[in-house]
């Protein structure tokens, strides 16, 4: 089964997440079956590694409404066009996981996340989902940022939303 039937397939049974066409196919009548078959985007070879990761990031930001690179909650912005995070200005160090940890957070302001969906996220298929290590990068972005945005809700997940005390 080729790209085109799967997409098809799997827009006829519901699946709205964002698509991205990576392929040989060049020529424009291709492009215009894969947008029609429900691609969000189209990259023909060759192409740059850096314009693919552009247009997924891209992609991920409309999927959850936002148009722009910049994420702002209370002090705290997040710049995922340049992978920065700073707090009233001052820039904070995240590892890798905690940046993706707080990146994800920072798109889905004002829902609670589960865990599960954290994990899922950042990790692959064969990770141990009862690990605490999403906890552990919870905590410690915590104390990088150092201003309380990133709510335990028992149960659920966890919520971002900017501190009540807003500065």
């Amino acid at each position: 089964m080729d790209g085109i039937s799967v997409l098809e397939s799997w827009r006829r049974s519901g699946r709205a997440m964002p698509v991205l066409m990576l392929t040989a196919r060049d020529r424009w009548s291709d492009k215009v079956q894969g947008f029609d078959a429900g691609a969000d985007d189209y990259v023909a070879k060759p192409f740059h590694l850096e314009e693919v990761l552009a247009r997924v990031r891209a992609l991920l930001r409309r999927s959850v409404g936002h148009a722009k690179s910049e994420f702002t909650c209370g002090p705290v912005r997040l710049d995922s066009r340049t992978g920065r995070v700073s707090v009233d200005g001052n820039p904070v160090k995240l590892t890798s996981h905690e940046y993706r940890l707080l990146s994800y957070l920072m798109h889905h302001t004002g829902r609670v996340v589960s865990r599960t969906e954290l994990v899922e996220h950042l990790y692959d298929q064969d990770f141990d989902r009862d690990s605490n290590t999403i906890e552990v990068f919870v905590g410690r972005i915590r104390r990088k940022l150092g201003v309380d945005v990133i709510q335990t809700v028992r149960g659920l997940g966890y919520l971002l939303t900017p501190p009540s005390d807003a500065r």
